[in-house]
């Protein structure tokens, strides 16, 4: 288990370090100047200058990757003199100095994300950890209504094979596999947030926290998660009925299962102790997979439904050519990805003993 923790941990770091390299080399070919992005309209000559100082923006290319490398790392290095870009940068760290020599500093911190273009003054991270909480709120919440529905749809569709229950589960699942996210959305606001308002009491748009009417204070609004997390967990709950109706098919057919029926064992006691777990691998894979795209996928629904989370962020980055906000989301991103294939692994290994984790 630790040897496995290691690798993964190598390979992990390796991964990132591939997905910084291409990001940084992606987004600063885009035309355009970063630091007259920063200024819009209030340019000029002496302005660009101090900015492109300032973000480092007049080194090399190859200059401003090291720089952005030695931002993201933990241990870091910084010169001493005030007219070096790593001096300027270790206000923004909330840092512990280990040792200096000669004119450099090395320091332990938080890996530093920049600023925003757009926002002036305002650290990435911040912007992260404003959106990326509702997001996972959102996908969190999708992924639960597939998983419930899809296993009990599964089984039920099972159960019933070739009866009209399988065939309307079938019908079903697929017409929501093919149905666009961002068509289900408009679809789904316009009926039961404007259509059926007055039944539903849902609103076309909304975000987990709004302002009181009387403008003193956020409250959490539930209701507004409604819509959002159904039209998000529509195309995974497809996906989750097939996979179960396959996977307990399959089961349904080994020979423990021909021996527990022999015993007199229910259907319902089969599938709760025998079946449903050896049935979940192809469930496991699936909604891992779904559960770290939702968390990146998420940008058409969340900008339909005017929903405060990491996708809406991106398209307004996007817009505006925010480039920090961009990166600090795609490099969030593909850790979340890391994250979440370690931790089915080890699920694997827990449903399936057969599995050892080398």
């Amino acid at each position: 288990m630790l040897n496995y923790l290691l690798n993964k941990i190598g390979y992990a770091f390796l991964t990132l370090f591939g997905v910084v390299t291409v990001i940084f080399f992606l987004f600063n070919v885009l035309p355009g100047d970063p630091a007259q992005m920063m200024l819009g309209q209030n340019e000029d000559s002496n302005q660009l200058a101090i900015v492109k100082q300032k973000y480092g923006f007049d080194k090399p290319i190859s200059t401003q990757y090291l720089y952005y490398l030695n931002d993201l790392s933990p241990v870091s290095f910084h010169s001493t003199s005030q007219e070096d870009y790593t001096f300027l940068r270790k206000d923004k760290y909330h840092s512990l100095n280990l040792f200096t020599i000669g004119n450099t500093t090395t320091v332990f911190k938080w890996p530093y994300l920049r600023e925003s273009f757009t926002k002036q003054g305002k650290s990435v991270s911040d912007v992260l950890a404003e959106t990326l909480p509702n997001t996972f709120v959102l996908a969190v919440s999708a992924i639960v209504i597939a998983l419930i529905l899809g296993i009990c749809l599964g089984i039920l569709s099972a159960l019933y094979k070739d009866q009209w229950i399988d065939k309307m589960i079938q019908i079903l699942s697929t017409f929501g596999m093919s149905i666009p996210s961002f068509f289900s959305a408009i679809l789904f606001a316009w009926f039961f947030g404007y259509v059926l308002h007055e039944y539903t009491h849902l609103q076309m748009t909304g975000s987990l926290y709004e302002l009181d009417d009387f403008g003193e204070g956020m409250h959490i609004k539930w209701k507004n998660l409604l819509l959002p997390a159904v039209v998000l967990g529509i195309r995974p709950l497809a996906v989750v009925i097939q996979l179960m109706r396959n996977s307990l098919l399959e089961v349904f057919n080994q020979d423990y299962i021909r021996t527990a029926r022999s015993k007199g064992l229910s259907e319902f006691q089969i599938i709760r102790k025998h079946a449903i777990k050896n049935a979940m691998n192809p469930v496991v894979t699936a909604i891992s997979g779904w559960f770290a795209s939702m968390l990146a996928g998420a940008v058409f629904v969340e900008y339909i439904f005017g929903w405060n989370g990491l996708g809406k962020e991106i398209v307004n980055a996007l817009n505006t050519l925010d480039l920090p906000v961009i990166m600090g989301s795609v490099l969030i991103i593909a850790i979340l990805f890391i994250i979440i294939n370690i931790f089915v692994d080890i699920i694997y290994a827990w449903l399936d003993p057969k599995i050892k984790l080398d």
